[in-house]
């Protein structure tokens, strides 16, 4: 479904010189698998679901999903294709505080559909749990409750690939679980393909597929050299 080769994106530093951030030679992940990538803070890990959503540009190298080269997309074109294709759960929730929970799950819905269904959002909101929590603007629910609704929005237009990013380095360890759980089984039950990114074994241990960013990203490998084993459960932002 999704593959990725010869991928490298840089950015200019302040003096004016290049930093390469990524150079990823091979990588591939096939319909409804569910793959976590594992890595250091730093390491390229947002970046590089930020190329795969044309939220950010790359310098070269091919991104083919659904049978098309993504790195050829106009800007208009990625965002009718990312609003249909790819949901993202932002680490930051990205809610809209004057909204609530429905009218953010609708409003998400609005970019693919010109009338959004309101009955699914609806819907995607009890499956989170958030039923009794509808009208309620960020600011009245939790954090646990704010990146349910979070969820539920990345998954409202019924997306083909869902990237999450870093989704319970903003939880409370008491809701952290259920966030997992709850990406896990939606992909699951709806079979839409996973990548999660993480930098703990705690979230990373309960998924089938690892991969370590450092094995698929060449500069990750270099900029490591000498630095200590990543350690099992490392609380790294």
């Amino acid at each position: 479904m999704l593959e990725i080769i010869d991928l490298k994106k840089s950015f200019v530093q302040p003096s004016g010189e290049p930093l390469q951030i990524l150079e990823i030679p091979e990588f591939r992940v096939e319909g409804g698998e569910q793959v976590v990538l594992l890595g250091r803070s730093g390491g390229g890990k947002t970046t590089l679901l930020h190329c795969i959503s044309g939220i950010t540009s790359t310098d070269s190298g091919k991104i083919r999903f659904l049978d098309q080269e993504l790195t050829k997309f106009t800007e208009p074109m990625w965002d009718r294709f990312r609003a249909s294709n790819i949901g993202y759960v932002f680490q930051t929730f990205n809610l809209l505080p004057a909204f609530t929970a429905l009218e953010n799950v609708l409003l998400g819905m609005s970019f693919a559909k010109d009338v959004p269904d309101q009955e699914y959002a609806n819907w995607l909101l009890k499956r989170v749990g958030l039923g009794h929590r509808l009208n309620h603007k960020p600011d009245q629910m939790s954090v646990g409750e704010q990146q349910r609704v979070a969820v539920a929005r990345a998954l409202a237009n019924r997306p083909r690939l869902l990237l999450a990013d870093e989704p319970t380095a903003n939880i409370d360890p008491a809701n952290q679980q259920g966030i997992v759980d709850l990406i896990k089984e939606t992909c699951k039950e709806f079979n839409i393909g996973l990548i999660l990114v993480t930098h703990t074994m705690e979230v990373a241990g309960q998924f089938d597929r690892i991969d370590q960013l450092e094995d698929i990203n060449l500069v990750s490998t270099e900029l490591a050299a000498g630095m200590p084993e990543f350690e099992k459960g490392e609380n790294q932002s």
